[in-house]
């Protein structure tokens, strides 16, 4: 849509609307007030007794018009009682007597014929006259008002069906609901995004710039006989840039940039998804050279059904179809690239996928480290810091986290600064953004018993004591038993960021997890119902390890994993093999238990002693767990030191030693095997069921 219609919004609809009006109010309003109307008939008879009538004629036997004679003008004009100065006030209008004398006088309502009849002629000797009038413009209203209404009523609510008149293009309009809803970045316009907005994922914007230099300098790539690209679809988890990506890209590359999204060709109307595909590509091949931008493309891409028959929405199919056909079919389609992002490449049908179409499928992964030092640069530069804020830090403290993830860090923490009324955002801020994005808001005030917060102090140790004792177990920095969000009690980690886990890793993590049951049937000798979210991990986290990465000896090196999602009603195993993993399964997690239960037999002395400084403190770090087992052996040399003398200031400088817990993919059931990390979340809850 072009700056101009925008800025416009006048439709010809306006005049139809504006005419119609005027012709209305003139017939009611100018016809009202040329005519002399009275009410009584008691005037008209006055008139007649006076002989001041001329002639009464009875229209439609419901109303009189009569007219006066020189006699009767003369007494309208010298009465001043009743209707009589109504009537003289019209009839001085008239400059002439003789125009006094034409006009007519209208009595509205009769009553009831017979009588009128009588009172004028038996009774006064007046003969009156008949006649027949038809108001065409109140029969043509009264035929066609009714179907007036029932097409506004269907015009807003088309309207509102089709998304609204301001918004899409002309796909928001009734006429115009097969048209494309693209929105157009044209020559001179962008989204005022560029690449230098865009921190981290260096190969991604390698790729995509390569794309945008061949739209700006075709020639550097046709002499030497290369083709550019048709296609590129960005894939990777929610909230690492893809959408920014393609705003850089419509920001840089200068050329027309349309974008929508794949639900926008999803309409409730039969043809209209393929219909705005054509529409699409044909406004792109316009301007061609262009770019199409789909962002997620699988609400339409999404893999054909081999049974139609079972498919309540066969429109989606007839869409893909289209845009299967204007992306690589028969015509051709040169000028235009397309760019399309998903974080569900998994369902997406094998033909959008080939060669010829989306030739290109860039991986857009969670930020390492280095990425996310970057990252937070950006989002750092609108904020007032503190001097001497360590990015550096931030960036350990935030593994797991996505670019999104670590803008709403940087917002909250200027949320929680500006709660303090501190005019700039300092580091111990951004410590308890951390705390409350991974583990949730604080409640201080939630009624526990002596018993349960006892029990949660004996849980939350557990865990942090089979972490802090066996070799691969992720790194413990801070324990605390304060409730926050759905939690009653949480720990934090530090894992090392891998991109492989082994076997002995993943035994570790689960011993790990199971560590604050342990602890429980320990000291109490009975167990609650707390450990929900440690089963729950565990339990996906076996079934990964023994049917998806062949991590058992008994069942083998087999995968079940459906990376195409088509298997969602059937297993691809027998019963016997169910009954095989289910065994398998148990006996991993059992296993792990006793392991568990054996560690903090050993050391139940330092476990219960740590029960204990949780309950005073509340909240403990990773120097209380060094004063009570001593430094782990295992650790890397940048875990063993220091940080900061944290040991030997104030308990509140302690608690600037707070750091987040990322899980590796492992532990559960994955979108994709390949995928190694997933964003932080709380370890070794205490919930309540």
């Amino acid at each position: 849509m072009s700056e101009d219609k925008k800025k416009g919004g006048f439709s010809v609809y306006w005049i139809y609307a504006i005419a119609g009006l005027a012709f209305i109010a003139i017939q009611l309003f100018y016809g009202a007030e040329s005519r002399i109307t009275i009410e009584r008939k008691q005037t008209l008879f006055e008139l007649v007794d006076s002989s001041g009538v001329d002639k009464i004629t009875i229209i439609n036997d419901q109303r009189a018009n009569f007219t006066l004679n020189g006699r009767g003008i003369e007494l309208v004009k010298t009465f001043k009682k009743g209707e009589y100065p109504k009537i003289w006030k019209q009839l001085k209008k008239e400059k002439s007597l003789e125009k006094q004398k034409k006009a007519e006088i209208v009595l509205e309502n009769i009553g009831d014929l017979g009588n009128f009849e009588n009172s004028l002629e038996k009774e006064r000797g007046f003969e009156c006259a008949r006649d027949t009038e038809t108001d065409y413009f109140g029969t043509i209203l009264a035929y066609l008002l009714p179907f007036g209404i029932i097409f506004l009523i269907w015009f807003f609510v088309m309207r509102r069906m089709t998304g609204g008149g301001g918004s899409g293009g002309g796909g928001g309009q009734i006429f115009n609901i097969g048209k494309s809803r693209a929105q157009l970045y044209d020559k001179g316009k962008s989204t005022n995004v560029t690449f230098k907005d865009v921190a981290g994922l260096q190969g991604a914007k390698e790729e995509i710039v390569e794309i945008v230099e061949f739209l700006k300098n075709p020639k550097k790539y046709t002499d030497i006989g290369a083709k550019i690209p048709k296609g590129a679809l960005l894939v990777g988890p929610p909230g690492t840039g893809k959408t920014l990506l393609a705003k850089a890209v419509a920001g840089e590359a200068k050329v027309p940039f349309f974008s929508l999204s794949g639900s926008d060709f999803v309409e409730m109307f039969v043809g209209v998804g393929a219909s705005r595909v054509r529409d699409l590509f044909r406004q792109a091949k316009e301007k061609a050279p262009s770019i199409i931008f789909i962002d997620e493309i699988d609400a339409i891409g999404r893999a054909r059904g081999k049974n139609n028959g079972f498919n309540s929405n066969d429109e989606r199919e007839n869409t893909l179809n289209q845009l299967l056909t204007e992306m690589d079919g028969f015509g051709t389609n040169s000028g235009v690239i397309i760019l399309a992002a998903t974080n569900r490449a998994d369902v997406l049908d094998s033909a959008l996928l080939r060669a010829g179409r989306f030739d290109r499928q860039i991986y857009v992964d969670m930020p390492d480290l280095n990425e996310r030092k970057e990252i937070f640069q950006v989002h750092l530069k609108p904020l007032k810091l503190e001097e001497g804020l360590d990015i550096d830090f931030l960036a350990k403290q935030t593994p797991g986290f996505s670019g999104a993830d670590i803008a709403n860090l940087c917002n909250e923490a200027a949320l929680i600064a500006a709660r303090k009324e501190k005019k700039k955002v300092g580091k111990q801020d951004f410590l308890d953004a951390v705390d409350r994005i991974v583990g949730g808001l604080e409640k201080k005030n939630k009624i526990i018993t002596k018993d349960e917060k006892k029990a949660i102090a004996i849980h939350e140790a557990g865990h942090a004591t089979i972490s802090w004792l066996l070799e691969y177990a992720n790194p413990l920095v801070k324990v605390t038993i304060v409730p926050r969000g759905q939690s009653l009690g949480a720990a934090w980690y530090l894992p090392e960021e891998r991109s492989i886990t082994t076997t002995e890793q993943l035994l570790d993590e689960m011993c790990s997890a199971l560590g604050g049951r342990a602890a429980e049937e320990l000291v109490f000798s009975k167990i609650s119902t707390g450990a929900l979210s440690d089963l729950e991990k565990i339990t996906k986290q076996a079934y990964a390890m023994v049917s998806i990465y062949g991590l058992n000896k008994r069942v083998g090196n087999i995968s079940f994993y459906d990376s195409q999602g088509r298997d969602a009603f059937t297993k691809p195993y027998s019963d016997e093999t169910a009954k095989i993993i289910d065994e398998e399964v148990s006996k991993l997690v059992e296993g792990q238990y006793q392991r568990a239960l054996k560690i903090l037999t050993e050391n139940k002395v330092k476990l219960e002693l740590l029960a204990e400084k949780l309950l005073i403190d509340e909240v403990i770090f990773k120097e209380n767990l060094e004063e009570i087992f001593g430094k782990r052996p295992w650790d890397p040399a940048e875990l063993i030191e220091d940080k900061e003398s944290s040991s030997k200031d104030s308990a509140s400088e302690n608690e600037q030693i707070v750091s987040s817990e990322a899980s590796p993919s492992e532990e559960n059931q994955p979108e994709d095997p390949t995928e190694n990390s997933t964003p932080p979340k709380n370890e070794s809850e205490t919930t309540e069921e």
